[in-house]
C-alpha cells in the first residue's frame, strides 16, 4: 500500500488559509462605514458617519414618527456647512446638547441624514490636565 506525500497536505492547507484570509479581508473591508464632516459629505449617499457638533434647536422626539432634528456643523466651524439630521432610535445621549461634539451614524440621501446612531465625544478625556507637582 503506497504512503500519501505530507506535502500534498501542506499545499492544500496553505490554499485554504489563503483563501480564508482572503474572505474575512473582504468581509470587513466591504463592512466599513466611511467617517466624514458635513464639510466632506459633497454628494455622497450611503451609510456614513459624520462627525460635527450639534447646532440647535433640537426638536421632537427620537421615538416619535417624524424623529428628532437638529444640525451638525464642522467640528471646528472653519466653514459654515451644515447637515440637517433625522434621528430615529434610541434616546440620545445623556450628554447631548446643542454645542456638543458628537458622532452620528446613519443614511444620508437628498441632503439629510436619517441618523440610528449618536455618540457623543466627552471633552474632558480630551484635554490636556496641569502637571503634577
Amino acid at each position: 500500500m503506497p504512503t500519501r506525500s505530507p506535502a500534498r497536505l501542506v499545499v492544500a492547507l496553505a490554499v485554504a488559509a489563503v483563501l480564508a484570509v482572503f474572505l474575512i479581508y473582504q468581509a470587513v473591508a466591504n463592512s466599513s462605514t466611511p467617517t466624514v464632516t458635513p464639510s466632506q459629505i459633497g454628494h455622497q449617499s450611503g451609510k456614513l458617519a459624520v462627525v460635527g457638533t450639534v447646532v440647535g434647536p433640537v426638536t421632537g422626539d427620537a421615538h416619535s414618527a417624524a424623529g428628532m432634528r437638529f444640525a451638525l456643523a464642522d467640528p471646528n466651524d472653519a466653514k459654515p456647512v451644515r447637515v440637517l439630521v433625522d434621528y430615529h432610535g434610541d434616546d440620545p445621549p445623556p450628554l447631548f446638547q446643542p454645542g456638543r461634539s458628537v458622532v452620528v451614524t446613519g443614511t444620508f440621501a437628498r441632503g439629510r441624514l436619517s441618523g440610528t446612531g449618536i455618540i457623543t465625544k466627552c471633552p474632558s478625556k480630551y484635554t490636556t490636565s496641569a502637571p503634577k507637582a
